[in-house]
């Protein structure tokens, strides 16, 4: 085989690449998201925070699957059933992506249960996935925050997840922060489609809920008759006692309320329950939780009480964002490391490695050949705190230059002396 003719197939068949090449537009799924780096960021720190709120009063970390058997959550949901994503798995099996943290945490605690140790206190931070109208705020895939408490029957459990709700905002920094609390019994004998109405009340408004129940088969006097009995409720004995408890962890009478409306549209939901809203943030609760004894009795009928809440993370990060709660500077590499030549070069990947031993963030240039004044707009950029340069006169004297990107401050120092500077 002559050259000529391996010359003419390689051009042919690069040629024949080209053209049958597929090219892929670039683009996402309605309710699906990339997150940039200093999202990402932001983001961790949130989930840092919250963490280390659920640690702080005792709960314990779990993990389930993505995907659950259909009939896991089928049944338990309530309206929002046809909003799971579901499908027929390679096997034939009918499987649904996890639609919420409750339903396959129920299902773990019963299949676990002679693991575990009760009362058991779980915390769950995953995705999650909903196939509703993509819109600001709510997405098909998103991150949630659960807690839970199992195996007490008592106010007092119910009681430990508010006081938990309302620390975490108080520990994220938020000023205000309200939790609203009901009673599921004040709804005895009420069909469920009229509880879910009356759900949306602070959503819809009143005369919209009316209608509502009117859709459902009721009169429009029968209507107002139960929205307004319902309005006018009183606090039942287990609410009063959540409030002194509540009182004896020295939140105030700002931070809780009674709200009689409030029904929390799950199905499994009974007993005591609350959201969470954040005055001045306008996109809805940020925290919703419910006791439901009941759900434990869909598997293997075991009888196990629980109370617990889900917190809306993307709610909670925009309501951070807009009362400016994130730290301004949270860049996750405190230093980088020019480089002055391509001569120089090995000094500055020794100095990389010596930073990078003592536990320092550490980027290295990887180019070489690029100008130093490029290298500093790249530090300034993704807001790197501190840079080294090593110049001719710094290798010859065993010193580094480092340089404050933030006041334009430098200093000659050696290299321990830096790793001293850059921990303090």
């Amino acid at each position: 085989m002559n050259k000529e003719f391996i010359l003419f197939k390689l051009i042919a068949d690069d040629i024949i690449y080209h053209m049958t090449k597929q090219i892929i537009k670039p683009q996402l799924l309605k309710g699906f998201r990339d997150f940039l780096p200093q999202e990402v960021i932001k983001r961790n720190y949130l989930r840092k925070k919250i963490e280390a709120v659920f640690n702080l009063y005792g709960f314990q970390p779990i993990e389930t699957p993505a995907l659950e058997y259909l009939e896991t959550f089928s049944g338990n949901i309530g309206a929002d059933e046809k909003l799971f994503f579901n499908f027929e798995d390679q096997g034939g099996r009918k499987v649904a992506l996890r639609y919420d943290q409750t339903v396959p945490t129920c299902r773990f605690v019963a299949q676990n249960k002679n693991e575990l140790t009760f009362p058991f206190k779980r915390y769950q931070i995953q995705t999650v996935w909903r196939s509703e109208k993509p819109q600001k705020g709510r997405y098909r895939e998103f991150l949630q925050c659960d807690a839970d408490i199992f195996g007490i029957s008592g106010y007092e459990a119910d009681a430990e997840m508010i006081a938990l709700s309302l620390g975490i905002y108080k520990k994220l920094g938020f000023e205000k922060y309200i939790v609203k609390i009901n009673d599921r019994s004040i709804f005895q004998d009420i069909p469920y489609p009229v509880v879910v109405a009356v759900d949306k009340l602070a959503k819809i408004g009143h005369e919209k809920v009316i209608e509502e129940i009117v859709r459902k088969g009721y009169s429009q006097d029968q209507a107002i008759k139960i929205l307004d009995k319902i309005s006018k409720s009183q606090p039942t004995e287990p609410i009063n006692k959540i409030m002194t408890y509540l009182s004896s962890l020295n939140f105030t009478k700002e931070n809780y309320l009674f709200e009689p409306t409030l029904a929390r549209s799950f199905n499994y939901s009974s007993g005591i329950v609350w959201e969470v809203v954040i005055p001045g943030f306008e996109s809805g609760s940020v925290l919703g939780g419910e006791r439901y004894d009941k759900l434990m009795d869909c598997f293997q009928n075991q009888n196990l009480p629980a109370t617990g809440f889900g917190l809306g993370f993307d709610r909670t990060f925009e309501a951070m964002e807009q009362f400016k709660l994130f730290p301004e500077n949270q860049a996750t590499t405190k230093v980088l490391v020019t480089v002055f030549s391509p001569e120089l070069f090995n000094e500055s990947i020794i100095v990389a490695a010596f930073l990078r031993d003592h536990d320092i963030n550490t980027d290295l240039y990887l180019n070489p050949t690029v100008k130093l004044d490029k290298q500093l707009k790249y530090a300034d950029k993704n807001k790197i705190a501190y840079v080294i340069i090593i110049g001719p006169a710094e290798a010859e004297k065993n010193i580094v230059k480092l340089k404050n990107m933030n006041t334009g401050e430098q200093k000659e120092l050696t290299i321990k002396e830096s790793i001293k500077f850059l921990i303090d």
